[in-house]
């Protein structure tokens, strides 16, 4: 059984739940009842009913001040203790009952920080194996996971989760490990390889020897790093509280002054009722649950008011990859055709045998496939072997896709497609036909298209330092990085190195981690701010963090951190000035100008004030997303769909150019002129489409044509190309053999047409189409 989740050691500390908005309950309904009694000429009864209000909140008040004494600071409740006991004294109930609501709004909007759990450990404990199945002679019986030892083989089930760390035994296992290193592809280890518990066996039953103990096991110390890692996380401390730590001794001194220069004690009150911080009690927290609700509308979901403030002062932010930066699941990078085969043909061939397979890879072929409008056929005698792929009959001929056999022949062409998975980080669908391969389908996890956007919009609103920490290889996750200009880049992490990066940069400054998956649930717990992308549903991840993405889109986070920068800012600014007025008020009331029922009227004016200021947070601030109008992101979203539509062109250039590279053959003529055709009726009419269609209508969101002026050199350009090809294929000979001498330049074009295409296309798809929700 894994550890129990630890009792919550602040719980003792905190007042019963449901305190505050009950206090809040009784508060306003005392100030709406005197109110009324007021307006109908019952003036003894409103001081009755704001006095009962008053009176009931000096009770939890002085609970909440010799609370926070006994843990060694005073914040801004002994203020308002002070305040209210002081408009009791001189009978100033409505005052007093003024203080009274916003002390209980204050305490209400911030109850949800104080109570937070150390970390909710319920996904972790809920998915980790309770049971193993453990091999003796030719019984296989099944026991606890705990009575698990070193050197006792077990075997493991497709779809079962490994329930101890060992070694594989006897036939390879197909694993997907996605829940330790977040990569979403799946990992094939051979005989004596090292397996770590908490990876699911994505393929056939294997035999595992068992090389440690469930309690010393990978996933067990996961489990344990998360509940250490929340229990060390430094608890938030109020904005308001922060500034009470002056603005306290401060007004207990100026009414102490008064009073005794005076002696009148009404001046000191006086000074109490203009110097009570509901600038503090309101300020930080009408702007924080602004912010709050701002970001809710954008699905977002921020725990509390301390994560928000927090995230409002982050100046790291440590990334995981795949399902972060990446879109956490497979697509088709590339189809590789054998001579004398059609790529299309070679991915039609592949869906039709993958569309009854459930792994991730299959079903990345076959929407691929579905996406570029192919027919599917329907294969007979499927069979699936895990970890080798699907085989079946198609038309009579016996296929296959996935792995080839090891130690299989490949010829030049297949050795090129291993050559390219590995410089791309994909994996390779092989597709054969009566044992021979005839194909390739490369995969891959992309990069998410607003991904650059977003971080751009980190470092403006205040991020400086961006690191990448993935459990995935060097290589793919180096290409991410310099893709997205990252200063720092991690891989190969298990979830201990992980914690100890996030705990690394906390020392330097306040650090924000992103994650999604089971792995990244200890580093979210570490951070000061942990942000889950759970739009897949709840996992560990989302109930380590502070900060949800609902939405799967990378750009909520940047929308996430100006929010909090900005909602942070106008609390500063509303506290401060709110402060200063108070001061000033402060200053007139010790000198005897200001008598206590004025003071509060006046001090009723700074909290308008105060409260209006804070409610700008709930104004939409459209410098990090640009308005489009409802035209504008209809042509956006119609020209992304087209993109897509359009890879197939992209793949018969890049076709036709290999071709060419291998001789100038009847089929490599066939695919340039092929090229030639799909240039002139789909691709060149898309472009112009965009240049006078969609980049007018971005122009005046983007502040002119000129922010759309690359992307239309980069048109000019294409539109350039194209003509190149159509030229040679006119100065072909009479049979359509182009010269000798044109053979270098046309494969430059079409290499060179196929580059500034995928740029082309990434780009627009970065700056633009990542505009519209």
């Amino acid at each position: 059984m894994g550890p129990a989740v630890p009792r919550n050691p602040l719980r003792r500390l905190l007042p019963p739940p449901g305190l505050e908005s009950g206090l809040l309950a009784v508060t306003a309904v005392a100030l709406a009842a005197g109110g009324v009694c007021r307006l109908v000429g019952a003036a003894e009864l409103a001081d009755l009913f704001w006095g009962l209000g008053t009176a009931v909140a000096v009770v939890p008040a002085v609970g909440w001040v010799l609370d926070a004494l006994r843990r060694g600071h005073a914040g801004v409740d002994l203020i308002a203790v002070l305040a209210l006991g002081g408009t009791l004294a001189v009978r100033e109930y409505l005052a007093g009952a003024l203080i009274a609501l916003m002390l209980a709004t204050g305490r209400t909007l911030e109850s949800a920080a104080q109570r937070r759990a150390s970390r909710d450990l319920r996904a972790l404990l809920e998915r980790a194996p309770r049971t193993a199945r453990l091999r003796t002679g030719d019984e296989v019986r099944t026991v606890p996971s705990a009575e698990v030892d070193a050197g006792d083989l077990l075997v493991v089930g497709p779809g079962e989760v490994v329930p101890v760390d060992g070694l594989v035994v006897g036939e390879a296992a197909v694993l997907d490990e996605s829940a330790l290193t977040g990569e979403s592809l799946g990992v094939r280890r051979a005989q004596g390889e090292p397996v770590r518990s908490g990876v699911v066996n994505a393929g056939g039953a294997f035999e595992l020897r068992a090389t440690a103990r469930e309690q010393d096991s990978t996933y067990a110390g996961i489990v344990r790093l998360a509940r250490e890692a929340g229990a060390q996380s430094a608890p938030v401390v109020r904005l308001a509280d922060r500034y009470a730590a002056w603005f306290l001794p401060l007004s207990v001194a100026a009414a102490g002054l008064a009073w005794l220069f005076s002696g009148s004690a009404v001046r000191a009150v006086a000074v109490l009722v203009v110097a009570t911080p509901c600038p503090l009690l309101l300020a930080a927290p009408v702007a924080v649950v602004s912010g709050l609700s701002r970001a809710s509308r954008l699905g977002v979901v921020i725990r509390d008011g301390g994560a928000l403030e927090n995230l409002g002062r982050a100046r790291t932010l440590l990334l995981d990859k795949t399902g972060t930066l990446t879109g956490g699941r497979p697509r088709v990078l590339d189809v590789v055709a054998a001579p004398g085969w059609q790529s299309a043909q070679v991915l039609r061939l592949a869906a039709s045998l993958d569309q009854y397979s459930p792994h991730v890879l299959a079903q990345a072929v076959v929407e691929e496939a579905r996406r570029r409008g192919l027919r599917l056929s329907v294969p007979d005698d499927v069979s699936e072997e895990p970890g080798r792929g699907a085989v079946g009959t198609v038309a009579g001929r016996r296929m296959g896709v996935g792995r080839l056999a090891d130690g299989a022949e490949q010829p030049a062409w297949a050795r090129s497609v291993d050559n390219r998975a590995v410089l791309d980080g994909a994996s390779v669908a092989w597709l054969t036909v009566d044992t021979v391969p005839v194909g390739a389908v490369l995969l891959r996890d992309p990069l998410r298209p607003d991904a650059s956007r977003t971080l751009r919009r980190l470092r403006a609103a205040g991020i400086d330092r961006l690191v990448m920490l993935t459990g995935d290889r060097r290589e793919p996750a180096r290409e991410v990085g310099a893709v997205l200009g990252l200063d720092g880049v991690r891989a190969g992490l298990t979830p201990a190195d992980k914690v100890a990066a996030v705990r690394a940069e906390r020392e330097r400054a306040v650090t924000v981690m992103v994650g999604d998956g089971v792995n990244d649930a200890p580093a979210l717990a570490a951070a000061d701010i942990g942000v889950a992308m759970g739009a897949r549903g709840a996992t560990a991840s989302s109930e380590a963090a502070d900060v949800v993405l609902t939405t799967d889109r990378v750009d909520r986070l940047a929308d996430a951190v100006a929010i909090a920068v900005r909602s942070r800012r106008i609390a500063v600014q509303s506290a401060l000035g709110g402060m200063a007025l108070s001061l000033a008020a402060m200053a007139a009331a010790a000198c005897g100008l200001l008598p206590p029922a004025l003071g509060a009227l006046l001090q009723e004016g700074i909290d308008v004030a105060v409260i209006l200021n804070a409610l700008r947070v709930l104004r939409d601030d459209r410098a990090g997303r640009p308005s489009l109008p409802p035209a504008t992101e209809a042509l956006i979203h119609r020209f992304a769909a087209e993109h897509d539509d359009l890879r197939d062109v992209l793949d018969a250039v890049r076709d036709a150019a290999d071709q060419l590279a291998d001789g100038c053959g009847p089929d490599a003529l066939a695919a340039v002129a092929e090229v030639h055709r799909l240039l002139t009726e789909r691709l060149l009419p898309h472009e112009y489409a965009e240049e006078h269609e969609l980049y007018p209508a971005l122009a005046p969101t983007l502040g002119g044509p000129e922010a759309t002026a690359t992307m239309s050199r980069a048109h000019a350009e294409i539109d350039r190309l194209a003509r190149r090809i159509a030229t040679h294929l006119a100065l072909s000979g009479p049979d359509g053999e182009p010269a000798p001498e044109q053979l270098d330049d046309l494969r430059a074009c079409l290499y060179g047409l196929h580059t500034v295409l995928r740029l082309h296309f990434t780009q627009e798809e970065e700056n633009y189409f990542s505009l519209a929700p």
